[in-house]
């Protein structure tokens, strides 16, 4: 493959391939036959770049006109990997983009988008994203990147919804769940790209929302999904965003793809085949992937681990449960469900509090806890970050912050779009607050918070992605410290979770194992 004076591609392909170039695009010329390869010249333009992509299906990417036409606007100079993405993008009609948490890949996107719409092959592009990220990452983003382009959060009140998508925006952005209830306008509205950012929310298809995805997306229409952590749970997580992007790589129906990548152990356990990974590889394909180690410096992280003695108080809950819980088994099968209710159990006293089975909360001691985590705050120069995975212990760890002198903000489910943007806003640009107490569902994904440098774990999540996403706020683009991330743990439950997160073990099939071993040990 060679560019020719800067307007044309030269490829040396066999005659019949050659010939199925000729009959699918108009701008292209043999200039030499050598036995039964032809050397052919194909106009280097957008149109003619996809058009190859879809006939040939090249393993290295075609090179795209973008980077020849195109000049990165906005307040941020392009990486290499962010311009790669870019080109990727701009000639694939449908493709993956699992570039890393943290390595740029939203502005990739913008500026891929606005190419096209600058060529005039777009006009409006839908962005499907978490609620946490609307306004912070997204049309923070797009400001950023081309503030040329008008944007809108279709968010609110369904009216205030239907007349966003109905309006001229050039970028609408609208999170999961909101998709269904304008999901007729947007069907009308017929945008020419769709972007899903955290894809892994589509990865089932027997899901409203991956029906009405499948739905609203027309052959004709631009869909590039986007996450870090493909299949990060099981193989089969695989099936439903092949599906919407090369349905013709995949089995018509997901038993038939589960019987590929995953063999049955027991009546509730089915485990990854050996070669697993490279299927999933094969199938969820056009697609591009950078790892922040391969393109981006950015500084060490440390890991530290507190141990924390448990009060009197949570020890002696902590032994009765785990007794309760080794009766109730007995001569029970343990799936992954019963063995997930189980840990959060032990990982809820672990932390403070319980909820009981009427959703009422049974509080514990925890100063041993309180005043570990004092000690890391005090050791902390620069902001930082606390991951509590309880909402009721998020509240005792703010108040207990504030008593003590330290401006915080809480991010957890009940917090609005807006307010949720508002406190990132000031984190990032103000002094105040100097930490954020976060629920991980609540803001795990999307979110730049590189004013931190340390990321403290009250208690660990049962997810490696959420782990890993959790860290990823801080360990990406615009971070200059060192950072450091802590474990307070106190309980072998905690010991043993952490110790699976950090090994990247996947929970969603250790789970089971995870908690006969707690069990063993009662």
């Amino acid at each position: 493959m060679e560019i020719i004076d800067n307007q044309a591609i030269k490829l040396t392909l066999p005659k019949e391939v050659v010939v199925r170039i000729k009959d699918n695009i108009k701008k292209c010329e043999i200039i030499k036959t050598h036995g039964e390869f032809q050397d052919i010249l194909v106009y280097w333009g957008i149109d003619e770049m996809m058009k190859l992509n879809q006939l040939l299906r090249f393993k290295n990417p075609l090179p795209s006109p973008i980077s020849r036409d195109y000049n990165y606007p906005g307040i941020y100079k392009p990486f290499e990997h962010q311009k790669v993405t870019s080109e990727f993008l701009s000639i694939n009609h449908k493709a993956f983009c699992f570039n890393e948490a943290g390595t740029g890949k939203t502005s990739s996107i913008i500026w891929a988008a606005d190419h096209l719409m600058n060529l005039g092959k777009i006009k409006r592009v839908l962005v499907i994203c978490p609620l946490s990220i609307m306004f912070s990452a997204w049309q923070g983003d797009i400001f950023n990147t081309a503030i040329h382009r008008t944007s809108a959060v279709a968010h609110g009140a369904k009216e205030k919804r239907v007349k966003i998508i109905n309006s001229e925006y050039e970028f609408i952005i609208i999170n999961f769940d909101g998709v269904g209830v304008v999901k007729d306008e947007i069907a009308k509205a017929k945008f020419d790209l769709i972007v899903v950012d955290e894809a892994n929310a589509y990865k089932s298809v027997s899901t409203t929302r991956w029906k009405i995805l499948n739905k609203i997306v027309r052959p004709e229409t631009m869909l590039w999904m986007l996450t870090g952590t493909p299949a990060s749970q099981s193989p089969e997580d695989a099936y439903g965003i092949a599906r919407l992007v090369c349905p013709h790589r995949v089995p018509k129906f997901k038993t038939a793809w589960r019987d590929k990548v995953m063999y049955q152990v027991t009546r509730f356990k089915w485990v990854a085949k050996q070669d697993a990974k490279k299927l999933v590889f094969s199938v969820l394909q056009p697609a591009i992937r950078f790892a922040k180690n391969e393109c981006l410096d950015l500084p060490e992280v440390m890991y530290q681990t507190r141990e924390v003695p448990l009060s009197p108080q949570v020890e002696k809950f902590y032994k009765a449960l785990k007794t309760q819980m080794l009766i109730s088994a007995a001569g029970q099968q343990i799936t992954a469900v019963n063995a997930a209710a189980g840990m959060n159990k032990l990982l809820q006293i672990s932390g403070g509090a319980v909820y009981t089975d009427k959703r009422e909360v049974v509080e514990f001691d925890i100063s041993p806890r309180l005043n570990a985590l004092m000690e890391t705050v005090e050791q902390t120069e620069q902001k930082l970050i606390i991951f509590v995975p309880y909402r009721h212990t998020i509240t005792i760890v703010s108040e207990y912050l504030t008593k003590k002198g330290y401006s915080n903000e809480v991010i957890n489910g009940d917090v609005t779009a807006n307010r949720r943007a508002d406190i990132i806003n000031r984190f990032q640009t103000s002094e105040d607050p100097r930490i954020l107490v976060i629920q991980p569902q609540s803001a795990s994904h999307g979110v730049t918070l590189t004013r931190a440098d340390t990321v403290i774990f009250w208690s660990p999540v049962l997810g490696v992605e959420t782990y890993l996403q959790c860290i990823a706020r801080m360990d990406r683009v615009g971070q200059k410290n060192k950072m450091t991330v802590v474990h307070l743990q106190g309980s072998e439950v905690e010991r043993r979770v952490y110790k699976n997160l950090q090994g990247k073990v996947d929970m969603h099939t250790s789970l089971v194992d995870l908690y006969r071993e707690e069990l063993e040990d009662a």
